[in-house]
């Protein structure tokens, strides 16, 4: 059997109630799982793209936002890439639902792309489809 693809990909997290918030009502991802998974309060919590394709992890954990850390320079944080069938379009519509981007999309030589922050602060890579 060959690897499929990517299933799910952890974005860290400070506060799981206020990125579970961005992520579904802000972004429109559903909310598939949010369970606590061990007796010290720790919770699982996953978001879907509306079209299924994609699962973030919300992850509080310490280790995984140490990997996320923000080096200063622009550059994403996510080592990922999410995408939208028109960047331009899907810009106006965060943006006027407070989402910041640091500045507005560009063509690029690999096609349309630009970055925005969640609500913890992550740099995210927005690339057209």
């Amino acid at each position: 059997m060959a690897i499929q693809g990517i299933s799910k990909a952890v974005v860290p997290v400070r506060d799981q109630e206020r990125a579970k918030k961005f992520w579904t009502e802000t972004v429109g991802f559903a909310l598939t799982t949010d369970a606590a998974y061990d007796d010290q309060g720790t919770r699982w919590v996953e978001v879907t793209a509306p079209n299924g394709s994609s699962v973030l992890i919300l992850s509080a954990s310490e280790s995984d936002r140490a990997v996320f850390r923000d080096h200063g320079d622009g550059v994403p944080t996510a080592t990922f890439f999410l995408y939208s069938d028109d960047v331009q379009r899907t810009y106006e519509e965060l943006s006027a639902k407070g989402v910041e981007f640091p500045e507005p999309p560009v063509q690029q030589p690999w096609g349309w792309w630009s970055t925005f922050l969640d609500s913890e602060g992550n740099r995210f890579t927005l690339q057209q489809a």
